[in-house]
């Protein structure tokens, strides 16, 4: 049973919903520093860069995940 428990901590399922977990609080804290005054735009960069990065991996591994179901 421990050997399952593992296997599915590390499954492409569970680390898409880890994924899309980050990008929404990622996409939470990209709302909030807008709206706070002043703005850091270099700190504001570096969040929206990584947000972006982070849609990329979970449209990849989307992909993957549909890949075998299709076939």
């Amino acid at each position: 049973m421990i050997n399952t428990l593992n296997l599915n901590l590390h499954s492409p399922e569970r680390q898409l919903i880890e994924l899309k977990m980050e990008y929404a609080d990622l996409d939470a804290l990209v709302d909030l520093a807008v709206q706070t005054l002043p703005t850091n735009e270099v700190m504001l960069q570096r969040l929206k860069k990584r947000r972006l990065h982070l849609r990329d991996l979970i449209s990849i591994l989307e992909q993957s995940l549909q890949k075998p179901e299709q076939a």
